[in-house]
């Protein structure tokens, strides 16, 4: 049984936001559990009793249109606390009889003043002294308040930016207060779960690491599984955790795709065997997955030939043991989300993740994903508790598909090995300088473009190379890491005069949004 079934929690209809992760985040730091649902999902919700909270999130939408994705009046009936954010208060507003409007002359976007007008629960020790700033990202606006409610909050462009209506525990915010731009936006979602909502603190990784071993023990039974390690943080604390479930029924297989960082899988693949003692088996399958992905640009087509390729490389195995059942991967919510459109629509869909989007329909293993209800910080949490050493803990996030979405455009092992030079320097140079720990994400990437140099007097016609870093507190904002020029200097020194096939190294200094992390 799901213990998680039994605990408060607050669920948040996604309606296309691309900070919706963080409102999660945000109430599990809370200690709250947190559950992100489409409102297609939201039918199939059969009992509310542990539901303490409704958060209607942002989105691209407008209900300003014909046609916009609502939910059903029935919810407001329901008696249970409802916080609309952005596009969720003008969903509120429409539905008690308010107007919005779409703002013609100037939209609200980035930090902006807020005024009080009213107490309430929710703004409690909210405010600072000094003219509040909030988070806007929004062209539409409440004109019309609904009737019942009570404006609580104003800025100049929107009169209306915090509503309530206290009888009801319908509260609307227009600006976004998940995100760190807007100041103690913590302590409006703090007061909503607990002041309005009377959530209780149930959520704690600690007791996850229990239920996820009883879980798989229950399920798996005296079957095999399969479990897809690649190295990475997010493998590996599933790999544990398996080990610690069902022991001599797991069987690591490390995918050599040829796509991974220099020397990175002889190195870990040592590791797994000798320090934890883990049953892994290493597959050289690099030439199908070049072979493959021959002439392919498009990230998206990479993804899911990279995702298939794997499952065609488990299934294989699978069927030299018919005890092999299960297929058990590193699955984070974060990529479960980002993989499926939060209205139904695919432009929705930022990209596919190799283990969700990329799967194919029909698969003979089962699933078993441990940490699909996890964020990163929490996976590194339980990896901890598992003896998972610091080394792997720390390591920056790796994209499943490996430096084949690093090589912008088609992919080729000649591109690889120059791609995997410049990464081995580059990311050597952050540990020497004790510079890797400071930087959420860091790495180097192939640009599909040639240009003109010089070196001892010759012409040169090479590739660019393109390095990012960035500072980030959960990767779904980041800002790029400001590195002193001298840093710079050498880098670019070691990268043009150690890799052959490279003639200019370039900076990436976009913030996400509007780009991001990874380029492809």
């Amino acid at each position: 049984m799901d213990e998680n079934k039994n605990k408060d929690k607050i669920i948040i209809i996604d309606f296309g936001s691309q900070v919706t992760k963080l409102i999660a985040r945000r109430i599990r730091e809370f200690g709250v559990l947190s559950e992100i649902i489409t409102l297609g999902e939201l039918k199939y919700i059969k009992n509310f009793n542990r539901i303490k909270g409704i958060i209607l999130s942002g989105g691209p939408a407008t209900v300003t249109n014909r046609n916009f994705p609502n939910i059903p009046k029935s919810l407001f009936l329901r008696k249970i606390p409802i916080l609309g954010i952005c596009y969720g208060i003008q969903l509120i507003a429409i539905n008690f009889g308010g107007k919005v409007k779409k703002g013609k002359k100037r939209r609200e976007f980035g930090k902006t003043a807020l005024f009080k007008k009213r107490e309430s629960l929710l703004t409690t020790k909210f405010y600072k002294k000094s003219a509040h700033n909030v988070w806007m990202s929004h062209q539409d606006l409440v004109t019309k308040i609904p009737k019942g409610f009570k404006k609580i909050a104003s800025t100049k462009e929107s009169p209306l930016t915090i509503i309530e209506n206290k009888d009801k525990k319908i509260y609307g915010i227009q600006f976004h207060p998940e995100v760190t731009h807007t100041n103690n936006g913590d302590i409006l979602i703090k007061n909503f779960i607990f002041l309005i909502c009377k959530a209780k603190k149930e959520w704690k990784i600690k007791s996850e690491k229990k239920r996820i071993i009883n879980e798989v023990r229950q399920k798996v039974k005296n079957d095999k599984v399969i479990c897809a390690l690649s190295g990475g943080v997010d493998s590996s604390v599933v790999a544990l955790l398996m080990n610690k479930a069902i022991k001599k029924n797991l069987i690591c297989i490390m995918v050599d795709t040829g796509l991974m960082r220099k020397n990175e899988f002889v190195h870990t693949y040592k590791t797994f065997r000798k320090k934890y003692k883990l049953n892994v088996k290493l597959i050289n399958a690099s030439e199908i997955f070049y072979q493959k992905l021959k002439n392919v640009s498009d990230p998206e087509k990479k993804r899911k030939i990279i995702g298939k390729l794997f499952i065609k490389v488990f299934e294989k195995e699978s069927k030299k043991n018919k005890k092999i059942k299960y297929l058990a991967q590193g699955t984070l919510y974060p990529d479960i989300i980002e993989s499926k459109s939060a209205t139904g629509s695919k432009s929705s869909k930022i990209k596919s993740h190799h283990n969700v989007g990329g799967l194919p329909k029909k698969m003979n293993l089962k699933l078993i994903e441990p940490l699909k209800e996890l964020f990163k910080d929490e996976a590194r949490l339980l990896g901890k508790s598992v003896g998972l050493s610091e080394e792997i803990i720390n390591r920056h996030p790796f994209p499943g598909p490996g430096l084949a979405i690093r090589v912008l455009g088609k992919v080729t092992p000649k591109k690889i090995k120059i791609l995997q030079e410049i990464d081995n320097i580059f990311i050597n140079e952050l540990i020497k300088n004790n510079l890797y720990k400071k930087i959420w994400q860091a790495y180097a990437a192939l640009l599909p473009v040639k240009t003109v140099g010089v070196m001892g007097d010759s012409r040169t016609y090479e590739y660019i190379c393109l390095i990012r870093a960035v500072k980030s507190e959960d990767g779904m904002t980041a800002d790029y890491f400001n590195f002193k020029k001298d840093f710079l200097d050498k880098i670019s020194n070691k990268i043009i005069n150690g890799v052959i096939g490279i003639n200019r190294v370039v900076y990436d200094i976009t913030s996400k949004p509007p780009g991001t992390i990874e380029l492809e």
